[in-house]
Formats: structure tokens, sequence, C-alpha cells
């Protein structure tokens, strides 16, 4: 985790969007990542972090939406703010974890859906994030809004970014069978033309000193051009 600070100063995004924080790691961030405002989903456990670039991005509000039915203390961090102007809403969140609990995460889903429509409808919502998601999942959850989209589909589903979760090519987990998903997306929901995904990549494939990878998730690089 503590390598995530090292893709925020290469690559200087205007939000970032995290999992799996822990508090020592968050004290950590807000000794060194003193550029970026640092909202949490918690204080304790394991819990979500959205990072606003100072001058960038100017933090308005905040929202935690509990999952009253989890099981692993998820939930869902939303984040007003305005960028360059614009009205934006930011959303993590790490959707219930392992097969087993597929209808928790599709009942966390629909709730992320939910809310991504209840915001005005000048104002972008970008949600990104863990959400462990199988495709079948999504088509039983009755597929993404009609004005929801999600980036890697708009972009053509680029097969170099396709799954976020590889066991063959990530061996932090020593998983002895090969599987492989998308499980970390980005959805967006703008006016018609007013915000455009121009590229996805995937970040963290390169193994540490130690020979382990930064995460047994590939991290996600979203460029997005706002037109005005």
């Amino acid at each position: 985790m503590f390598l995530a600070l090292s893709f925020v100063t290469r690559y200087s995004p205007d939000v970032v969007f995290l999992q799996e924080v822990i508090p020592s790691y968050c004290a950590y961030l807000k000794k060194r990542a003193s550029s970026y405002k640092i909202i949490t989903g918690n204080e304790e456990g394991y819990f979500t972090a959205i990072l606003l670039k100072k001058g960038k991005a100017k933090f308005k509000s905040q929202e935690i939406v509990p999952f009253p039915n989890t099981k692993m203390m998820r939930n869902l961090l939303c984040v007003n703010a305005s960028v360059g102007g614009n009205e934006f809403c930011l959303m993590t969140s790490h959707l219930e974890s392992t097969r087993e609990h597929s209808a928790e995460r599709i009942s966390q889903l629909k709730m992320v859906f939910q809310k991504m429509q209840e915001a005005p409808d000048s104002t972008t919502v970008i949600f990104a994030g863990d959400t462990n998601l199988r495709d079948h999942e999504v088509i039983k959850c009755g597929g993404l809004p009609d004005n929801v989209f999600d980036a890697w589909e708009f972009l053509g589903k680029p097969k170099h970014c396709q799954y976020t979760w590889d066991t063959r090519t990530n061996t932090n987990l020593r998983i002895p069978a090969a599987c492989k998903h998308r499980f970390d997306r980005v959805f967006f929901r703008a006016e018609e033309g007013h915000l455009i995904p121009q590229s996805l990549d995937l970040v963290g494939l390169e193994k540490l000193d130690c020979g382990r990878f930064p995460s047994d998730h590939w991290g996600l690089l979203c460029n997005l051009s706002v037109v005005l």
C-alpha cells in the first residue's frame, strides 16, 4: 500500500480513489501527500479514501452511505467537489468480496447506481473502486442504468487493461488456479458529451525488490476530459 504514494507522485492525478486503507497508512498519507486533501470512509479497520489535489479539486462535502447487510465493514464514500468550476460527485467503494457473497455484492451495486442517480443532472458523477464484480452479476443487477457508462466499455473494451485481478501474472496470493476478473471499474454519469474518457491503463505491474507486486490487484489510471 505504501507504494501507492509513488504512483500518485509519478502521475499527479487530480483525484485518487483508494480501497483497503488502514489507519497507519492514512497517517502516512497525511504526512507525505500534503498536496492532497484526504477524505476517508472510516477511521478504523480498513476503509476507502478519496484524495483531491489541492488547487485542482475543491472539496465541498462528504457522505458515507452504509451498506446495512455487509459482513466486511463495507460502505460507499461520496465526495462533492468542484473541479475546474464543474460540479462533481466522486464515489468509491470496496464491494463485498468473494464468490460466496454475490447476492450482497449485487445489492451493494444497486445502492451505488441509486446514489449515482440522486445527484443533480448538472453534476458529473464518477464512481471508481474495487467492485469485485463478475460480469454476470452486472447482468443479474439489470445492467447499467441508461445514463451510466463503464469507462472501459466506452473506450472499446481494450484488452491491455481488461483484467485488474489476474492470478497468473500477479503471484502475490499464490493461488494455484489461474483466475482473472475485471474487479476494478470506473463508472460515470454526465450530461451528454461533458465527460469523455480518453485512456485507461493498468499500473502497479512492476515487482518490488522483495519479489512481490504493490498489490494483488492492478491499479487503474484513467484520463478523462471535461468538455465545457
